[in-house]
């Protein structure tokens, strides 16, 4: 006779319930695999010890050109639960992603956030801007996904991710708090971010920012010069003076930018570099998605005008 993992795990667990205090046995750990940062940040928020998280695109990662190496399949076929984004933001592994989903437990985080929400694609009428987790309040709906994925995989554990999903979601709560706060500080003329591509647009609709990115939606697009130069005209003309840099792309075009606008007798600094589709360096602050956000917010009041404190919302930025 045999037994799923799933199945022993749970007698495992109803047996603990009858033994005597030091007598309990530990349960094993969820493994989970996530393709962002983000969903593995949430993973862990959500699961807590019960999980075992491994995100397969760190620090400065871009997910829009990402292809899953062999080890990636092997992780991804052997774990209890896959957690991916979905929207397109993994354009190279999408086929991939939907042939392992129709054999095991594998759930598009953000596929199921209602469409009147979502950001549409310029080109492509069923296409839409993935970046979601630029808006906190959105993020939190990503956030219950997850929670539920975790659920349905281990339901002996509701009532611990549903306790661990509502303690993230206060602090979601208290960043978008910040985040509002010291971005509407920043002057009225002076909103306006300009990034290497598009990975803004929420943020500009929570906050009342004009966004403008060199390159499209997803990096895989080019910009030529002729969108340089047009933007050259808008930062000369409109007096924009900050840019911003991100950490998963390359600054090429950014400090091309710049050139270009010297060239017309106009100078133009880097505000500073924001996280777009990567959160920062694992076990620091902003390789949290709250400091990822944190840092974001105050590295654009600061540089736009806006009054944000050095060290951010929680004092931990550096």
């Amino acid at each position: 006779m045999t037994f799923s993992k799933r199945t022993l795990l749970a007698a495992a667990t109803a047996f603990t319930m009858v033994l005597p205090a030091g007598w309990g046995m530990a349960q094993e750990q969820l493994d989970v695999v996530t393709t962002t940062g983000m969903i593995g940040d949430a993973a862990r928020e959500v699961g807590g010890d019960m999980v075992n998280v491994r995100a397969l695109m760190g620090p400065g990662v871009d997910p829009h050109a990402y292809r899953q190496t062999r080890s990636d399949i092997v992780g991804m076929a052997n774990a209890d639960l896959v957690l991916w984004h979905g929207l397109y933001l993994e354009a190279q592994m999408e086929d991939f992603l939907r042939e392992l989903s129709e054999g095991g437990n594998v759930v598009a985080v953000a596929e199921s956030l209602p469409r009147n929400l979502l950001i549409g694609h310029e080109d492509y009428d069923d296409k839409y801007d993935p970046h979601v987790w630029m808006n906190p309040n959105l993020w939190s709906r990503v956030v219950l996904n997850v929670r539920d994925a975790l659920i349905e995989v281990q339901p002996e554990s509701e009532a611990a991710f549903r306790a661990n999903a509502d303690a993230h979601l206060q602090e979601l709560r208290e960043l978008a708090r910040y985040t509002t706060e010291v971005l509407s500080s920043v002057p009225a003329e002076s909103r306006v971010l300009i990034s290497a591509h598009d990975a803004f647009n929420y943020f500009g609709n929570a906050y009342g920012f004009e966004v403008m990115g060199i390159q499209g939606i997803s990096t895989e697009s080019e910009a030529g010069l002729q969108r340089i130069a047009e933007m050259v005209d808008t930062l000369v003309t409109r007096d924009i003076r900050a840019v911003f840099v991100e950490s998963s792309v390359s600054d090429r075009n950014i400090r091309a930018l710049i050139e270009g606008a010297a060239a017309e007798g106009h100078e133009v600094t880097i505000g500073g570099t924001l996280f777009s589709d990567a959160m920062g360096e694992a076990g620091t602050y902003k390789g949290t998605y709250l400091g990822m956000i944190d840092h974001n917010a105050t590295v654009i009041s600061r540089a736009l005008g806006g009054e944000a404190p050095e060290r951010g919302m929680s004092e931990l930025l550096n």
